[in-house]
């Protein structure tokens, strides 16, 4: 294990080669720019302002939560492959063949943000990405942009990016950045939840996100006794969570929960590296969701686990799935952004995405996942493994814990 932890890292700071730095200053769009596509998102970050127009925040920590309206141009399909983000090899980008900011408007009031979000509504569909570890600024607001367009999700796209160093070897401070975005994140989808112009709002979150993800509802569940209604979706991305710590956090949501949707994948290699700083704890977005106990024990909860492990991607970590893939990421925007399930009454659990995807049995490629449908005892009954006892379903199984009262 020792030898794989510099593979891994080495892996990390490769994948963030070739991309250049401060691609946010925008450029002009002119009649002799090929037909591109344009993706208008919200942004709400608790990232530092950089000072710097090219760059907009540094991964230092605010305060504050600032508001930005950006938007995204992306160049035609003839040059660019769906799941990947073209960043352009020099500044300024070409619109014809990069992705390139066309729009940057800051928000100075909470009123601004919600008339931005009138004016790009949707039928009402609020959709929130929540960016994982090692990512800059720009890097989520890419993202966004490439999944929202892939995808041909029909919803107003909300990016929520919190302070990453963007480096691989800042591992902690990026983990107690989530901690210290929660309520941040909490307000955010508080404030939309009470919008009367937002009828349902699907989070999508990855990576160390799913963490701070987690524990922005964990946080609504205590306050109120469970997750806004209108939060209906919630679909998790090589989830970064410790097993047992996702069971309390599950808990103590509420009895009204989102419908849950997790992508797993077992040569996830981010995730290797997290169980092993984090003690050689298992880690959710890793599990086999096809062998027992998970496969009873989520079927019983609810949850939908999708297995990508047979996945191909050009990502060397195995870590972003989820987007990279054309197939995956149109099943988010097709299917469980309309809340849709995942299948139907004729296709049985283990028969293939193909056949979530498109309702059949044809294949397509090597993609392969294991559906489990029905709300989470993760792990009922307690199993050893050679490394711990397995104590998730004791958790899952309990009540939500009662405030400490006031003295």
């Amino acid at each position: 294990m020792a030898i794989a932890v510099p593979v891994a890292l080495s892996l990390g700071l490769s994948s963030c080669a070739g991309k250049p730095k401060g691609v946010m200053t925008p450029v002009a769009l002119t009649a002799q720019t090929p037909k591109t596509a344009q993706v208008d998102m919200l942004v709400a970050t608790t990232r530092q302002p950089s000072g710097d127009p090219a760059t907009l925040f540094s991964g230092e920590r605010d305060a504050n939560t600032f508001m930005t309206d950006v938007s995204v141009s992306i160049p035609p399909e003839t040059v660019r492959k769906p799941g990947t983000v073209q960043w352009p090899r020099k500044l300024p980008p070409d619109p014809a063949t990069d992705f390139a900011v066309t729009r940057v408007r800051e928000l100075d009031t909470l009123a601004d943000g919600k008339a931005w979000f009138k004016q790009h509504s949707v039928g009402g569909h609020a959709f929130v990405f929540v960016h994982g570890f090692n990512n800059r600024y720009e890097d989520s607001v890419f993202r966004l942009a490439q999944i929202i367009h892939d995808s041909g999700a029909q919803t107003t796209p909300i990016l929520f990016t919190w302070p990453s160093r963007a480096n691989v070897f800042e591992y902690n401070y990026d983990k107690e950045s989530t901690n210290y975005s929660r309520t941040a994140l909490e307000d955010t989808l508080r404030i939309l939840a009470d919008a009367p112009n937002v009828k349902d709002i699907t989070i999508l979150a990855h990576s160390m996100g799913t963490w701070l993800t987690m524990e922005s509802l964990r946080q609504m569940g205590i306050r109120d006794g469970n997750v806004p209604s209108k939060i209906q979706n919630v679909i998790l991305a090589s989830p970064d969570i410790d097993l047992d710590v996702f069971a309390k956090q599950w808990v103590e949501m509420g009895k009204k929960k989102p419908k849950f949707t997790i992508f797993v994948s077992q040569d996830d290699r981010a995730l290797a590296l997290s169980s092993f700083i984090s003690g050689d704890v298992s880690r959710l977005g890793a599990i086999d969701p096809s062998k027992e106990p998970y496969r009873s024990d989520l079927e019983k909860s609810g949850i939908t686990a999708i297995d990508l492990t047979k996945v191909e991607t050009d990502d060397g970590l195995h870590h972003g799935k989820f987007a990279e893939s054309p197939e995956i990421v149109q099943l988010i925007g097709q299917r469980l952004i309309k809340g849709q399930t995942l299948t139907d009454s004729n296709i049985s659990v283990g028969t293939g995405i193909a056949a979530v995807v498109a309702g059949t049995a044809r294949g397509v490629g090597n993609v392969a996942a294991t559906t489990l449908s029905a709300p989470v005892n993760i792990i009922e009954n307690p199993r050893p493994t050679a490394k711990k006892k397995m104590v998730v379903g004791d958790t899952l199984a309990g009540e939500q814990p009662k405030p400490v009262a006031a003295n």
